[in-house]
């Protein structure tokens, strides 16, 4: 399994050609609602060539569902199978064809192409938001989604998880850097990657303190 940060809270996953994208932020939909949310990094066009097989959603936030990037992915002629909790769900359906909209709510259960993808409890503004645990053949990630420290969260989690990705910026109902680094110690990955910074504000992962971690670079296969 080979996984790439796309910027934000953007994952690419890919193994044997299966490609998984979580959370795709390619645009600047963003800025143009909020001028002062502006893109840090451009877009890099290349991703929006990619064909994903499976699609997953954690919220609906315009930094994680942005229908200009889902765009350039879900159409009438795609076959894409697309996890989405209610909020999302809702609304990618729009993009309609022949994809598959799995609802894809808390405690929700979806197994593609040998992959096992768990739904889990996160706790941010948008009361259908999820996270999700990969379970690649017992090697399992975990993506909080955007999420604030809960410790009804920490009942979903097995306990062997290989790598986390989580939030550590602090606004918008997400964790700041220290109480991503308690439920990062909490957790106890073998591997932590900060994301959802660079991107809007000048935050680096160098600030994070964390053990076990490991900095993400926009665009660019992260190294577990």
């Amino acid at each position: 399994m080979t996984i790439t940060f796309l910027g934000q809270a953007g994952l690419l996953f890919e193994k044997n050609g299966f490609n998984i994208m979580i959370d795709p932020y390619l645009s600047n939909s963003v800025e143009k609602i909020n001028p002062k949310h502006y893109r840090r990094v451009s877009v890099d066009g290349r991703f929006l060539n990619i064909i994903p097989d499976l699609m997953i959603f954690t919220h609906n936030h315009l930094d994680h569902y942005d229908p200009e990037t889902v765009r350039h992915f879900i159409t009438t002629d795609s076959k894409i199978t697309v996890l989405a909790p209610k909020s999302v769900w809702d609304e990618v359906r729009k993009f309609g064809g022949s994809n598959n909209y799995v609802l894809f709510n808390r405690h929700t259960i979806w197994t593609e192409h040998g992959i096992k993808f768990t739904a889990v409890k996160a706790e941010h503004s948008d009361s259908s938001s999820i996270g999700v645990v990969i379970d690649d053949d017992g090697k399992k990630y975990y993506i909080t989604g955007d999420t604030l420290y809960n410790e009804e969260i920490f009942a979903d989690i097995p306990e062997d998880i290989y790598a986390l990705f989580l939030p550590v910026n602090g606004v918008g109902n997400n964790m700041n850097m220290t109480d991503a680094a308690r439920f990062a110690e909490r957790i106890s990955p073998r591997k932590t990657v900060p994301i959802h910074i660079g991107m809007f504000d000048e935050l680096s992962a160098d600030d994070f303190e964390c053990d076990n971690k490991v900095t993400a670079e926009i665009y660019k296969q992260i190294k577990l």
